[in-house]
């Protein structure tokens, strides 16, 4: 395992959206008690952290992160991505941010990353940014084409694609990465018997979510962290190099899949740890 460090650049209530059709898969889970908030430093409360999980996850795949964290007494959400649109899933962690007081140390996985980038903008609350196998985009670029720009990836030929209708009648696209290809795929150093489970419960992302451009991201003005898998299949290495780079952030290498917070939930939680710290 390799570690470079490079300096970084640069109330309203929880909403919850409408529809009681949607309601059961969008809602944000909270995992630290009530009491978690209190918790305190030598130099004040500890800062809440706030996980996103990507494409083909959910909130589960934080499970041995979201232990420990509690265990170092922060206060941690667990958001419930909706893997709907880049703009729509951006907004929706927005207001989630919105009813959180004090610091915020936001962390992605994969597509998430994407998210957060979106979400944290203008938002003053939010002193950290870590990626985690993830995508940090420039403005206008898509997870689709990040994660073409360096050889690597084989997550196309493992994609089962499902249609479905919009609200409006529009037609749209969900992507499934298929059952058995889904361990090589993602989490190649997780146990079968735990990748068998996470397979049948991977939540699906559209297309158009993994097409679409970024707006200006948060990576530019809030310091940020980028933990790289130089085992993925789905975000190559080089990739995940470059943007950190470019981002200007503290980067740590991993030997890891894709599922980087599921096979390396030690790993995840040092480097969000480290961004904590970095709190003032």
């Amino acid at each position: 395992m390799n570690r470079t460090s490079r300096t970084s650049r640069a109330r309203v209530s929880l909403t919850v959206l409408a529809g009681a059709t949607v309601v059961a898969g969008l809602l944000v889970t909270t995992v630290a008690p009530a009491s978690a908030a209190k918790n305190t430093t030598s130099q004040g409360p500890k800062s809440t952290v706030v996980l996103v999980h990507g494409a083909f996850a959910d909130s589960t795949s934080w499970n041995g992160v979201m232990r420990r964290l509690r265990h170092d007494g922060y206060p941690v959400v667990a958001v419930a991505n909706p893997l709907r649109s880049l703009s729509g899933d951006s907004a929706y962690l927005n207001d989630v941010l919105a009813g959180i007081e004090g610091p915020v140390v936001l962390a992605g996985h994969s597509y998430g990353g994407s998210v957060i980038s979106n979400a944290a903008v203008g938002n003053k609350n939010v002193k950290a940014l870590v990626y985690l196998a993830a995508f940090l985009p420039e403005k206008g670029e898509s997870a689709v084409d990040l994660s073409g720009k360096f050889p690597g990836s084989t997550l196309g030929e493992a994609l089962r694609s499902v249609p479905f209708t919009n609200a409006d009648g529009s037609q749209g696209t969900d992507l499934y990465i298929q059952n058995d290809k889904f361990r090589h795929q993602f989490a190649a150093d997780v146990p079968r018997d735990e990748t068998d489970l996470m397979a049948l419960t991977q939540r699906p992302v559209t297309n158009a979510a993994l097409t679409e451009g970024a707006a200006e991201p948060a990576w530019k003005t809030i310091p940020s962290w980028d933990l790289i898998a130089t085992q993925d299949l789905n975000i190559p290495p080089k990739a995940q190099e470059f943007m950190a780079e470019r981002a200007g952030a503290h980067t740590t290498e991993v030997r890891s899949s894709h599922a980087v917070s599921v096979s390396h939930p030690g790993k995840v939680t040092d480097v969000i740890e480290e961004a904590a710290g970095s709190v003032r």
